[in-house]
């Protein structure tokens, strides 16, 4: 169905832009004067589908190099506003078009135009979000479905509207907590690379010159110095190089391997790994049980989500276990990849029918764990950051004023 963009005025007198689905241009303007809008100006910009394939090819779209059309946090946001519309009684395809009308993205438009118009072509919901893999995740699609099997959408949509909330903040808590050290330590490299290539270099130079043995420090000094400024172009291109290297390595499957056993194994950066990875997968799976899917179906899109192979490669194994009659803390305690706590609390929620409590309970103790591991770490690295700069200004400066002194005494 073709699509079109138009610009006209409300009955209030506002301005009102945006685009609309319709057989014709007619039909388009009777749609929009039924919904209080009156078009002065309508161009037609090509079907649903051919408007979304061409803003996520277009340089201007937010769907550029691959990227999603919707951020998290829109797809959150829209999940919320339409199991809201859906509580208030709206059909879905009424929904929707609400939707459409609201949206301020072109790109988001489209998308919705498009799924409006295959769930009028009798398509479910579930399976035309399955078009935007990119869009909407496995996890976001079986959870759609299983609403939709069980006449609960609404309420589906709101569970799944807190849970990509609570996934989005623990998302933006983590990502906080390394920006901070990360920036703080290209700042510091910046100001020793600077001093050592520009700076020491001009001080040092007049002791080149001195006959008398120089202190250790300041020997120390200069021969870093001489080597960081005869050879940074060396040590930039090394960098690069390992960075391309870790990276191309990374994107194979064993090499993501060893890499995430190696994060799960470094002091306290792999604690906070384990318990973010068990946090979302103890919380998605607790929210799609809860919502009707089946225990494997639900392991097995979970493990998704865990962000690293180790736990995902454990996860797996319980699951095949699970489906040879196991329960299932016994695999996830065998895998000696989860904390004793994670399978105990397990095995009681097994035992009492109360599964999908006890995940959620799991997800809420390790993301306080999270929180307050973050906060502790923050708090600590700062100062031990300025301490060990101090330490080596401090020795920078130590190995220029030592010949100095010694120049001094001389003269005396």
């Amino acid at each position: 169905m073709p699509v079109y963009q138009y610009r006209g005025y409300k009955q209030d007198g506002g301005s009102a832009t945006g685009i609309v689905d319709a057989e014709s241009p007619k039909v388009a303007r009777l749609k929009l004067r039924k919904d209080g809008v009156f078009p002065t100006e309508m161009s037609e910009q090509g079907t649903a589908g051919q408007v979304t394939a061409a803003s996520q090819t277009s340089t201007g779209s937010p769907s550029v190099g691959g990227r999603s059309a919707l951020s998290p946090g829109d797809i959150a946001m829209m999940t919320r506003q339409l199991a809201t519309l859906l509580v208030a009684g709206l059909p879905l395809v009424d929904a929707l078009g609400v939707l459409l009308e609201q949206a301020d993205k072109k790109s988001v438009k489209a998308i919705l135009a498009d799924i409006r118009e295959e769930i009028r072509g009798g398509k479910s919901y579930s399976v035309a979000l399955e078009r935007y893999p990119r869009e909407f995740s496995q996890i976001y699609v079986h959870m759609v479905r299983a609403g939709e099997a069980s006449g609960a959408l609404d309420q589906i949509l709101f569970r799944l509207a807190e849970f990509l909330e609570k996934q989005l903040a623990l998302k933006h808590k983590v990502t906080n907590a390394i920006l901070y050290p990360a920036l703080m330590l290209l700042v510091g490299v910046a100001v020793l690379f600077f001093l050592m290539t520009f700076v020491v270099p001009k001080i040092t130079a007049v002791f080149a010159n001195l006959k008398q043995a120089l202190p250790w420090p300041t020997v120390v000094l200069m021969t870093l110095s001489r080597w960081c400024a005869d050879y940074w172009a060396v040590l930039a291109g090394g960098a690069l190089v390992l960075i391309w290297a870790v990276r191309r390595t990374v994107r194979t499957e064993t090499g993501r391997v060893m890499a995430d056993r190696l994060i799960l194994k470094l002091p306290l950066i792999g604690d906070v790994a384990r318990m973010v990875s068990i946090s979302r997968l103890s919380s998605t799976l607790a929210t799609m049980l809860a919502s009707g899917v089946q225990l494997l179906e639900a392991m097995d899109v979970s493990r998704r989500v865990m962000n690293n192979r180790v736990l995902e490669h454990a996860v797996e194994e319980a699951r095949q276990n699970i489906r040879e009659g196991e329960t299932i803390a016994e695999p996830l305690k065998r895998s000696g990849e989860f904390p004793s706590l994670v399978t105990h609390m397990i095995a009681v929620g097994e035992r009492s029918g109360e599964m999908e409590e006890m995940l959620r309970r799991i997800g809420q103790i390790y993301d306080g764990e999270v929180d307050r591991v973050i906060t502790r770490f923050t708090s600590l690295l700062e100062p031990v950051m300025i301490l060990v700069m101090g330490v080596l200004v401090f020795f920078i400066v130590v190995a220029i004023l030592l010949p100095i002194f010694e120049m001094g005494q001389m003269v005396q």
